[in-house]
């Protein structure tokens, strides 16, 4: 695999990049974009990222807080993001991707966790080159970030790709209720899509940098199935 730092420019401002490329695969690679949790793009970030490479896959995770020079804990600064401006960010880094002579266009999928779950349901209603979208424990979905901005479970009607979303059994958010009114309104706008849920575990259960919230049993039923999505839906990486 080959890691490496790049930079894509957002509304004239520059945006980090972390990506990593498999070396032994020939051809245009399918795609993946990784969202963040909420203390950024750190070491369980990167590690995801740099799964996905050992599976196949060009994985790029953009930095979602690169306009914030204020200091603040993970809830603070992701307390200070904008939907229009995290629209702007993702849509800017799948352009990206479709420039990348080494990725094929039209297989790209995204993948997030905790708030990179919420903006993976997003993202799917608004990004069409998006074929398939996995939300691990994605919080806050009824709510919008910004004036003037619909929730992302308002966007539900637009969702264009199939989504996979994974659930701790024992979160509070996203809570049972509201694994629920996202199935109806799911099923109800005729979406494809999967929820699988895990006993014993709460939100960030596949943190394994929080010895407190990591469930291992659950993340290696997770990731299998994350996997299996993408191939099945992307193609095959």
């Amino acid at each position: 695999m080959t890691a490496f730092e790049s930079q894509v420019t957002v509304a004239g401002q520059a945006m980090d990049l972390y990506a990593n490329r498999p070396q032994d695969r020939s051809g245009p690679l399918a795609a993946a974009v990784v969202i963040q949790h909420a203390p950024g793009v750190d070491e369980f970030t990167r590690a995801m990222t740099d799964r996905l490479a050992e599976a196949g896959y060009h994985a790029v995770a953009p930095d979602l807080y690169h306009r914030q020079s204020e200091p603040g804990g993970p809830l603070e600064r992701m307390g200070r993001l904008k939907d229009k401006e995290v629209i702007a960010d993702v849509n800017a880094t799948v352009d990206a991707l479709r420039d990348e002579s080494g990725v094929d266009g039209e297989r790209i999928g995204i993948v997030g966790f905790c708030m990179g779950g919420r903006v993976t349901y997003m993202m799917a209603a608004v990004n069409p080159h998006l074929k398939a979208a996995v939300a691990f424990y994605g919080g806050n979905i009824m709510k919008p970030w910004g004036e003037d901005v619909p929730a992302p479970f308002d966007r539900t009607a637009d969702i264009a790709c199939p989504l996979l979303f994974h659930f701790g059994a024992d979160d509070t958010n996203p809570s049972p209720e509201d694994r629920q009114r996202l199935d109806e309104a799911l099923s109800r706008a005729g979406k494809s899509h999967e929820f699988h849920e895990y006993a014993g575990a709460g939100h960030a259960f596949m943190n394994f940098t929080s010895e407190e919230r990591y469930r291992p049993d659950a993340e290696l039923a997770a990731w299998p199935r994350t996997l299996e999505f993408l191939e099945r839906h992307l193609g095959g990486a």
